[in-house]
């Protein structure tokens, strides 16, 4: 695992693995795991720059060091820093559990279409994540501009620095009521701390947590073998 971006959510991913690893194979079973957790204060730096190619570095180093270090895959434990997937992969021979194809995967066994896309500004505006879900037939819906930045700035403000506020929670369910009357069927927590806040209790929505969704794909893939 690849974690720190950030820690808190980091934390859920640990969690959620054992959890699902313990409940499959009982007992005093737990995961084997190798993170890698990096300082989130410089990948946010390069990501508010623009400088994805530094940020990528950073994080196939990290990669590296997993892959040498005996990981049989790889995973991110962010959204937005699948962005740099494809040039991480140049630096390894292990393969990278992809946040969004896992994610699609659930969508498609839930018939959703058309579906509601909280993130990162990164996430919600740029290609490299919603391209694998209309890759797999499925229509995005992102906020309006004004609610792309609420979104965005409780993650980096808030959620990120284990904030957890009321009055955030409201705001997040007001922009998901307005995608529903566009035709949303569910909606995609697509950042990896979103979880924090919002629960499937909290929405008529079917809501989809892209961190329990790709924790547990790879709990489920550390015990096929």
């Amino acid at each position: 695992m690849i974690g720190g971006m950030s820690w808190e959510s980091t934390v859920l991913y640990y969690q959620i693995i054992n959890e699902t690893v313990g409940k499959e194979l009982g007992g005093l079973h737990s995961a084997k795991i190798l993170l890698y957790s990096v300082d989130f204060d410089e990948i946010e730096k390069y990501q508010a720059g623009g400088e994805w190619e530094k940020a990528g570095e950073v994080l196939s180093e990290a990669a590296v060091n997993l892959e040498k270090a005996g990981a049989d895959y790889l995973v991110i434990c962010t959204n937005t820093m699948h962005k740099v997937v494809p040039q991480i992969q140049t630096h390894i021979q292990i393969p990278i559990i992809h946040i969004a194809e896992a994610t699609a995967d659930v969508l498609k066994e839930s018939r959703i279409r058309k579906v509601a896309l909280l993130g990162t500004k990164y996430t919600m505006t740029q290609d490299f994540y919603k391209k694998k879900l209309t890759d797999a037939g499925i229509e995005v819906l992102i906020p309006e501009q004004p609610d792309i930045e609420t979104v965005n700035n409780v993650i980096f403000k808030e959620l990120c620095r284990g904030v957890v506020s009321e009055n955030s929670k409201q705001q997040y369910l007001a922009i998901i009521d307005k995608l529903a009357a566009e035709g949303a069927q569910g909606v995609i927590l697509g950042c990896t701390e979103i979880g924090m806040m919002i629960s499937r209790e909290d929405t008529q929505l079917p809501v989809f947590d892209t961190t329990r969704i790709h924790a547990e794909k790879a709990a489920y893939l550390s015990i096929q073998d």
